[in-house]
Parts: C-alpha cells; structure tokens; sequence
C-alpha cells in the first residue's frame, strides 16, 4: 500500500487512519526538516511513503517536489511448532519438521540434539529454509531432546520434541 503523508501548515494528514495517531514529526521547527516518527510500529505499516514539497510560485519543479521511500517493517519468528513425522521405531525413519508462522524476513531454522549430549546437523539430513531434520535407521542411542532455534536478523524463538525410540 502507499501511505499518503501531507503537511498542511503544522499538520499532518494521513490517509490511512490506522496510522494516524500514531505518526509525528521528528523536530518541532517544521520549515527545513519534516521527518517523520511512527510510534509502534506494526508489520502492516510496509508500504511505499510518498511526501511532496510545495513551493508558491514555482511552476518549474514540476516532479521533481516528490519524494518516496520503501519501508519494510522486520519481524522476529513467532514461537515455531515442533512435530515428529513417522514411527520411532529401532530401524525406522522420522522427520522433525520445525515452522514458524510469522517472520520477516522468513526464517531458517537449526535443529539440534540438547540432550544426553549435544549433537548439531548439516544437510543433507538438515533442512535449514523448510526446517525438516531427517532421522534415519533410528537406534536407540538417537532418542533424547530434539530443539529447533527459528532465527531471522531481528530475533530467534524455539522449540522442542522429545524423541524416543
């Protein structure tokens, strides 16, 4: 969506009103600086910024008085779920699979063995963008506390399953 932003003579007008009493401006002094502030921020709040400056009396700056920006509101992973796919049986062959329903930029995920003792994954059994670990010819010893660490560039959330065999 583009959100409108217009300054009339010490106020702004927003045409998306689920913005508007959350937007102010940065300094007091209005005359060379309008930078705006929006206060909690919300995902829904990416969009394009448009802001236009009007000069009385100057009919040659004609497209050039717009400015736009891109705002893309980053979002940390939501608590993921964890799940066991399969039968855990001496031999056989399970899947955890580890989602998150929200972030932005998407996730990766990172699943690792805590307990008895720590063990990581690397592909191919792990899939760090679908967050599936593949367990194959399952032994005893595999059993114990599966975590998954969904992680974006601005925070983490986990999950666990307890595996036994």
């Amino acid at each position: 969506p583009v959100q409108i932003l217009t300054y009339l003579g010490g106020v702004v007008k927003v045409e998306e009103t689920e913005l508007k009493p959350r937007v102010g401006f940065l300094y007091p002094d209005l005359t060379h600086n309008i930078s705006l502030v929006i206060n909690a921020t919300q995902e829904r709040d990416s969009g394009r910024y448009m802001c236009t400056v009007n000069v009385a009396d100057n009919v040659t700056s004609t497209g050039k008085n717009v400015g736009v920006i891109s705002l893309t509101v980053l979002v940390p992973p939501a608590a993921p779920a964890c799940q066991l796919h399969g039968d855990p049986a001496v031999g056989a062959n399970v899947t955890l699979s580890c989602t998150s329903k929200k972030g932005k930029p998407s996730p990766t995920y990172q699943w690792q063995r805590t307990a008895p003792t720590l063990q990581v994954f690397f592909p191919p059994a792990q899939d760090r963008g679908r967050g599936t670990l593949k367990l194959t010819n399952l032994s005893r010893e595999m059993a114990g506390l599966y975590v998954c660490t969904a992680e974006n560039r601005v925070g983490s959330a986990e999950c666990s399953v307890v595996l036994e065999v």
